[in-house]
């Protein structure tokens, strides 16, 4: 076996990058995004926002009472 280092083409590079774009940032994305909904849902403090999270609190086993 030999220690030679094995240079990517532009066609791997490309691919490696185009699934980092097309699918792992757009889930990455996503996920803060429901993190951020979840936080404000379940540590709400004004009534209209209580209110309007109340059953998403419920079912997301958030304290609220």
């Amino acid at each position: 076996m030999s220690s030679t280092p094995v240079l990517l083409d532009n066609a791997q590079t490309s691919a490696r990058s185009e699934v980092l774009k097309d699918k792992i940032l757009p889930a990455m994305l996503a996920g803060m995004l429901g993190l951020s909904l979840l936080y404000a849902a379940g540590f709400a403090e004004t009534a209209q926002l209580h209110n309007a999270a109340h059953d998403g609190r419920h079912s997301a086993s958030f304290p609220c009472h």
